[in-house]
């Protein structure tokens, strides 16, 4: 049986994101760059955002986050626009939740945005705790059904 020439296998592969519970410091937009959530992954290393000046994107992931770093629908996410495509875009960086929060604190992201959510987007409805999902019926309503 041959000798393994390599450095390892899958599992030191695994053991690489040693770095995440770290702080890191909060990287804000600079010109070309915005702020945008995820609305939905599509596969391949692409997304679809809403970004903070109202456009729909088209997001690829950059290879250096490509299995390394996981975004989900309703991240924030920092992309880099391009000037000879508008409607798509190349995501930079993805916020920590509580780094999303402090954007959030210091006005950079507008209010309507909501984090910590699992889908983005069409969700500003009037929240009364009323429970509009459900309809209740009285007896004689189903009695004449």
């Amino acid at each position: 049986m041959p000798k393994n020439k390599g450095k390892g296998g899958k599992n030191r592969k695994r053991g690489k994101n040693e770095a995440e519970d770290e702080k890191r410091e909060l990287v804000f937009k600079e010109d070309g760059q915005e702020y945008a959530q995820v609305l939905r992954m599509l596969g391949n290393g692409r997304c679809e955002a809403l970004c903070i000046d109202g456009t729909k994107r088209l997001c690829h992931i950059r290879g250096k986050m490509h299995k390394k770093v996981w975004i989900a629908s309703g991240d924030i996410i920092l992309v880099g626009l391009r000037d000879y495509q508008d409607d798509k875009a190349d995501v930079i960086l993805k916020y920590q939740p509580d780094e999303a929060r402090l954007l959030k604190a210091y006005g950079e992201l507008p209010d309507n945005v909501r984090l910590n959510e699992g889908i983005a987007g069409g969700m500003d409805d009037d929240e009364d705790g009323e429970g509009d999902d459900y309809i209740e019926f009285e007896d004689e309503d189903i009695d004449r059904i």
